[in-house]
């Protein structure tokens, strides 16, 4: 299947907002669970928030919960990220991907492993 594709990163200051977009080409989202991703220079990629395919359950990572929202769009074939209140800390490239769990407190997502390009998000003044 092909790597979904995210974008709607930039330059933003702490305190900002940002929306990211995650979209696939040929392939129907509708029955997918989704979850963004992000990777910061020199760490591991982490979970950010997970959706599942109807958009009626959602989870977060404790570091963004209450910052950021994950949402759905299926008639536009799309799942969002809205960011607020960003950080420094939230500088990464963000990726989005299907996963075959949504995750629980203690056991994080289960990506399908197949990643996209992602989108740079930095948060600087």
């Amino acid at each position: 299947q092909p790597p979904l594709v995210e974008s709607g990163g930039g330059l933003v200051q702490p305190g900002g907002s940002l929306r990211l977009s995650c979209a696939a080409s040929g392939l129907s989202l509708d029955y997918f669970s989704i979850g963004w991703f992000r990777q910061a220079t020199g760490k591991e990629r982490e979970f950010v928030a997970t959706i599942n395919w109807n958009g009626g359950t959602t989870y977060y990572s404790d570091v963004v919960q209450g910052r950021f929202t994950i949402s759905r769009d299926n008639t536009k074939n799309t799942v969002y990220l809205q960011m607020n209140s960003l950080k420094p800390e939230d500088t990464a490239v963000y990726y989005c991907t299907r996963v075959l769990t949504l995750g629980v407190p203690g056991v994080p997502p289960t990506p399908t492993g197949e990643w996209g390009q992602g989108t740079q998000v930095t948060v600087s003044s």
